[in-house]
């Protein structure tokens, strides 16, 4: 069986740490059957020449095709009209899918990953050629995109045509069905991580190689610095727990919009903000075992993969009350679940997990199961669709 996957979260040359997600479940998939990837990068024409927008000027310098990761990966040039955007997007995708007809009828199954436009015009696009069809949704694209007028009424017309939905949460699953798809088409696949680099670590140890302190309370957060990340409520609330605990550093990984104020903040308190901006995926799980506690403050998502992988490295989550994330920390064992855009609030999260001792088998044992566990499960749905097609 060969199944071919159409989405924008794929990584490439150009822009290599993009969907670490789907890589990783996709390389256990890939165990089982064959399969190649259809990578949509936004297309604007001229763009290279005039050098903007930014990213379609960026992605044109990449070639056909690539192996990411073992997986062929073919660049899908999906054409884009800047101010137009949403309204056009599914349309314009599906033309630009269009040009790969023989790529596409090469697959028993299509699997789109991401909702609109991506899942859309896979839905069209297996309509046209006769092909069962799957659409997997991350979190932003339904509790965020799907809010948009003009997308949601493309997504309540033509999600439902699908042959299976998957979600990474059940949450999440309870948006889908609102958009007019059958509960019976939609299945809950959680997302897994890399069992062998996040587990249980000793603590110093992963100090010691960071060159952290191993006297203070250490609480981490991986991910964009965004406002609509929650950086800036975040920043906020460790001003408010500084002011409650003096043995405690704030460690944050990756970069974004508010770098600035992030930089600001580690001019006032020194060596209680370590930012040591975007690092490889092979370093996170060092991060994570190093720390006492992890936070996610996002104003929306999905199901995180950051806290799963904190709950497999033994360490509690502070996540807001968005998307996955109270599915995840359900287990009083797990963490603590605060209200969105409440850096007070936040505070009292924080400080409250900090008071706590968290043994680390417990925390694990409310954590997630592997990408070859994920992977199993989103096979099964990809042969449902073949055996009642």
């Amino acid at each position: 069986m060969k199944v071919l996957a159409i989405t924008q979260i794929w990584p490439n040359s150009l822009e290599p740490l993009r969907g670490p997600y789907n890589v990783q479940q996709f390389v256990e998939l890939k165990k089982h059957v064959d399969v190649e990837v259809l990578a949509a990068v936004a297309y604007v024409p001229g763009a290279k020449l005039v050098g903007k927008p930014p990213r379609p000027a960026l992605l044109a310098d990449l070639p056909p095709r690539e192996v990411t990761s073992g997986i062929t990966t073919t660049y899908l040039r999906q054409l884009y009209l800047p101010r137009l955007g949403v309204p056009i997007a599914v349309p314009l995708y599906f033309a630009s899918l269009l040009a790969h007809r023989k790529l596409l009828m090469s697959a028993d199954v299509l699997l789109g990953t991401w909702a609109y436009p991506d899942g859309c015009a896979t839905i069209l696009a297996a309509h046209a050629l006769g092909k069962p069809c799957v659409v997997k949704v991350h979190g932003s694209d339904i509790n965020f995109v799907a809010k948009m007028r003009s997308a949601r009424a493309v997504l309540r017309t033509v999600l439902p045509r699908v042959d299976a939905m998957v979600s990474v949460s059940r949450p999440l699953a309870d948006e889908i069905e609102e958009l007019g798809v059958p509960r019976a088409k939609i299945h809950v696949v959680q997302n897994g991580v890399d069992t062998t680099a996040f587990c249980v670590r000793d603590k110093a140890e992963a100090r010691r190689a960071l060159g952290l302190p191993l006297d203070k309370k250490i609480v981490l957060s991986v991910g964009r610095l965004e406002p609509h990340k929650g950086t800036i409520d975040l920043l906020d609330a460790w001003a408010r727990v500084r002011e409650a605990r003096s043995d405690v550093v704030l460690a944050l990984i990756g970069d974004g919009v508010s770098r600035p104020e992030v930089d600001a903040r580690k001019a006032e308190w020194g060596d209680g903000l370590v930012a040591p901006g975007s690092r490889p995926f092979a370093d996170i799980a060092q991060w994570m075992s190093a720390c006492d506690l992890f936070t996610l403050p996002s104003w929306m998502e999905g199901t995180p993969n950051a806290v799963l992988e904190a709950l497999a490295s033994g360490r509690p989550a502070v996540g807001s009350d968005v998307g996955g994330i109270p599915d995840v920390l359900s287990d009083p064992r797990s963490g603590i679940v605060v209200p969105v855009k409440n850096p007070e609030a936040l505070a009292r999260g924080l400080l409250a997990a900090l008071g706590r001792d968290w043994p680390a088998a417990s925390v694990r044992a409310c954590g997630p199961g592997s990408w070859a566990d994920s992977a199993a499960h989103l096979l099964d749905v990809i042969r449902s669709t073949l055996r009642h097609g």
